[in-house]
């Protein structure tokens, strides 16, 4: 059968409208009129034969044959995205990596050297933010890998955690010595906490404090009194200026503790339930694997570097630092 260019046309629109099961977001997806759509999803069902929509009052649903094109149309879609991107990437040119932007300015950049002198051929360029993620969506943009701190649920992606994540609650020096009353967990006031309001994707408002509390058995009372951020640097930052207690990530927080600028507070470390993942497309380019598999070695370094300074973790959540 000849795939003339109005059929692929076609069937790209059905495609767009059958995933959202809506004309009007497919036109917006495709960049053209809803009009122009409803169209052309006309044509292909008058040049089929058949109706591929069942056209009701509050939307569209698929009829079996249309449900049945939509999954062939979108697994073949896939593979034509995946193997264009392959063929955009130029070795020898940039690699963009998107990074959550408190682990690439706390933790990545510092180690980047390394990895330029690991893989001097490579060139990477790092983007700091914490978008959502998909298939599409980096084939489009260009990004050929990213790194979250998250669940790790990426359907149509490939997910690899390199570096797990305690919690502990720090504060600067200065306001430890100004608040004495703060023997344990217990004695937490939530004026005084700072949080970061999206610690990954998904996650409530209060997610990390309310964990931690839980795990050390502390009251989770007033949580919302304290100040709150989109950024854990942001919330670091605060406590760096004496403005309350953060929920410190390791990673971010390990040379504070040791340069003695940040304190942890109670000795008490609790495991995330979020990771750090390095995540691409299933079938990616050789430079960018070379970029994991380097954070996994990097990560492991951090571990070795981490159970020094914090105890090593136990079967229970809660962990008690040397």
């Amino acid at each position: 059968m000849n795939l003339s260019a109005s059929l692929l046309s076609w069937l790209r629109c059905f495609e767009a409208a059958a995933r959202h099961l809506s004309f009007t977001r497919a036109a917006a997806e495709l960049c053209i009129t809803q009009g122009a759509v409803s169209q052309q999803v006309k044509q292909l069902e008058q040049w089929l034969g058949q109706p591929l929509f069942l056209r009701q009052p509050r939307g569209l649903l698929l009829s079996a044959n249309g449900e049945r094109l939509r999954a062939v149309l979108g697994e073949s879609f896939a593979a034509i995205d995946s193997c264009l991107g392959l063929l955009r990437q130029d070795p020898a040119g940039p690699l963009v990596l998107s990074c959550s932007p408190s682990f690439a300015m706390g933790w990545l950049t510092p180690r980047l050297g390394d990895f330029f002198r690991a893989h001097p051929g490579v060139g990477l360029r790092v983007y700091g933010e914490f978008h959502p993620l998909d298939h599409r969506r980096m084939q489009a943009e260009g990004i050929a890998a990213a790194v979250r701190f998250d669940l790790g649920h990426y359907p149509d992606l490939a997910a690899r955690a390199f570096l797990d994540e305690w919690l502990l609650p720090v504060a600067s020096p200065a306001f430890v010595a100004a608040h004495p009353e703060l023997r344990g967990p217990e004695n937490l006031r939530g004026s005084l906490l700072l949080h970061d309001q999206s610690p990954w994707a998904g996650a409530a408002p209060f997610a990390e404090w309310q964990h931690w509390l839980g795990a050390v058995g502390a009251p989770r009372g007033d949580l919302e009194q304290g100040q709150s951020f989109n950024l854990a640097q942001l919330a670091l930052a605060a406590a760096l200026a004496g403005q309350g207690v953060a929920l410190g990530r390791s990673a971010l927080v390990l040379e504070d503790i040791a340069a003695g600028r940040l304190v942890d507070l109670f000795g008490l470390c609790v495991q995330s339930p979020a990771r750090y993942h390095f995540i691409c497309p299933p079938q990616a380019h050789a430079a960018t694997a070379q970029v994991g598999d380097w954070l996994a070695a990097s990560g492991a370094a951090f571990q070795r570097q981490r159970s020094q300074l914090l105890a090593a973790p136990g079967p229970t959540t809660a962990v008690v630092l040397q």
